[in-house]
């Protein structure tokens, strides 16, 4: 169920040795993970969740380590702006953090924010518990070649009670480099009993960069915390970009998350929630849109493990051209998790005979007295409303333009920045198939 250990990828990302860190824990749990990922290899599609993702062309080829020159490569500051997102930034160029790109002055009460490289340098005990996992699963290759390799990333902490007005921006360039490289980062962002936080994360490319980047976040709220997490998936159209977000939620705490992924070559998502305290919520909207050649898969995993926990998902998937978009959308409610409320809608249009999604919702219940829905539709646009439009004078293209990206834009509905809201509205529509 797993590809060999000896193809040129997995090669290549054991050539060079890990770098001591000086720290015993995290050394011992470098090499546990290095050598898992020696011993399985990547997964196959007969493991079900890489079933719609093979990995073979993947696997022929070859990335070097880290770029030597992460630190002086030409990056335009003009291409991080977001429109109403103007808080402290954080950015990182093919995995290295960059303090001339960001904005780290003036933290407002209650936000503590620094590159992981930096972190362990001083106490690093604070985050044994993230750094010290063990991914056990054959489908977890990336993770552990993450946990293994990821030299730096972002440390994000909000105190107790803290309410962080201004949006917190974490950017991941990815910049051509002359050569094939494979980079890892690691997040480690918790939020502390009552805080708040808005968080936009952002992935583009600088250059036409052919990459391999593994990202792993981990995400805990504590009783009360209110995060909502903001992503911007458009990286370079030679990417290969695999990511795993895992958050945890305590008693009342609270996560929403907006999601467009509209970039990369190879591009993966694993999305899992743990509603692990009384009444807390997860609500997710996304959006998928692969072209060309792409293929984008998200992988959303929602467990419910305590009493009246809430968790609402709605996602949108279009696929052009020769495209394919994968969607997973899995619930469990646990056994005791009474009261349990979930709701997972994806819908999907098909805007050329060679494009393909397939979407896969899942519903597992263990309790009494659960509501919960899920459901999922592939189809195409809907030929009365064209011939609506085309009939007042607007010409095909513009039309399905047009119901496209209504299709699209009600998952940003809720978005309550509206500058970014209609910023991101305007990417969508960069996106779409101009026929």
């Amino acid at each position: 169920m797993s590809q060999p250990a000896s193809l040129p990828l997995i090669e290549s990302l054991l050539d060079t040795p890990l770098p001591p860190s000086g720290i015993a824990w995290l050394d011992a749990a470098r090499q546990e993970n290095r050598d898992a990922f020696a011993a399985s290899g990547l997964p196959d599609t007969r493991v079900e969740a890489w079933k719609y993702t093979a990995l073979r062309a993947l696997g022929q080829r070859r990335f070097a380590a880290a770029d030597a020159d992460a630190l002086t490569r030409a990056v335009d500051p003009a291409t991080l702006a977001l429109p109403g997102v103007d808080g402290a930034r954080l950015v990182f160029v093919n995995g290295v953090f960059r303090a001339d790109l960001s904005t780290l002055d003036a933290l407002p009460a209650g936000l503590s924010l620094a590159p992981l490289s930096l972190a362990l340098q001083g106490d690093a005990e604070p985050l044994r518990f993230a750094l010290s996992r063990h991914y056990r699963e054959v489908g977890d290759a990336f993770a552990r070649i993450n946990a293994a390799r990821a030299g730096d990333g972002v440390v994000l902490r909000v105190a107790a009670d803290a309410k962080i007005g201004e949006p917190v921006h974490l950017v991941f360039v990815g910049a051509a480099a002359g050569a094939d490289l494979a980079w890892h980062a690691r997040n480690v962002i918790e939020l502390g009993e009552g805080a708040e936080l808005n968080l936009v994360e952002q992935h583009l490319a600088s250059g036409e960069p052919v990459q391999l980047a593994t990202l792993v976040s981990d995400i805990e709220l504590r009783q009360g915390a209110r995060l909502h997490h903001t992503v911007v998936q458009n990286a370079g159209t030679g990417a290969s970009l695999i990511r795993r977000s895992s958050l945890r939620l305590h008693a009342d705490a609270q996560a929403t998350s907006h999601l467009l992924e509209l970039g990369g070559a190879l591009v993966r998502h694993d999305l899992q929630s743990e509603l692990i305290g009384d009444h807390a919520q997860f609500h997710s909207r996304g959006v998928f849109m692969p072209h060309g050649r792409q293929h984008i898969d998200t992988q959303l995993a929602i467990l419910h493990q305590a009493l009246n926990t809430t968790s609402t998902s709605t996602w949108r998937g279009v696929a052009s051209d020769r495209a394919r978009g994968v969607f997973r959308g899995a619930i469990l409610v646990a056994t005791g998790a009474d009261g349990s409320d979930a709701n997972l809608s994806n819908k999907n249009l098909l805007l050329s005979p060679s494009a393909e999604i397939d979407t896969k919702p899942e519903l597992e219940i263990h309790a009494d007295e659960v509501k919960a829905a899920h459901g999922a539709t592939v189809g195409q646009l809907d030929e009365r409303a064209l011939f609506y439009l085309r009939s007042r004078g607007i010409p095909l293209g513009e039309a399905r333009a047009l119901l496209t990206a209504a299709f699209c834009r009600a998952v940003l509905d809720d978005l309550p920045n509206e500058p970014l809201r209609e910023h991101l509205a305007s990417l969508l529509l960069v996106h779409l198939p101009s026929t």
